[in-house]
């Protein structure tokens, strides 16, 4: 399982067995090096989508070589978490939702 999210997945205590990755992909490298492990016994792979110092603006994002670079580690699902706002008046902060619409600038 692959997991792309933001800084907080520094922590280490998320995994178990953690081990740096750093690898490079036919578009460039990811956001930052491959944290793998597991998670309850199973085989994860974190990414900090905006690096771990989140020095990468969510524009700048190498969105290909993330995927790419999860796919190649042998994920074959990925989990991914984004906090963001709402345009929703019924959308209250610390709500969890599924989007349907992202509006990215």
């Amino acid at each position: 399982i692959g997991i792309i999210g933001g800084s907080g997945l520094s922590n280490p205590e998320i995994l178990r067995y953690g081990q740096e990755k750093e690898v490079d992909t036919p578009y460039g490298k990811p956001s930052d090096v491959l944290l793998t492990g597991q998670i309850e016994d199973v085989p994860c792979v974190l990414l900090a989508r905006h690096g771990r110092s989140h020095s990468i603006m969510p524009t700048n994002v190498n969105y290909q070589a993330n995927i790419w670079a999860l796919a190649n580690e042998g994920c074959t699902h990925l989990l991914v978490t984004t906090a963001c706002g709402s345009l929703q008046e019924e959308m209250h902060p610390g709500d969890i939702v599924v989007i349907d619409q992202f509006i990215d600038r």
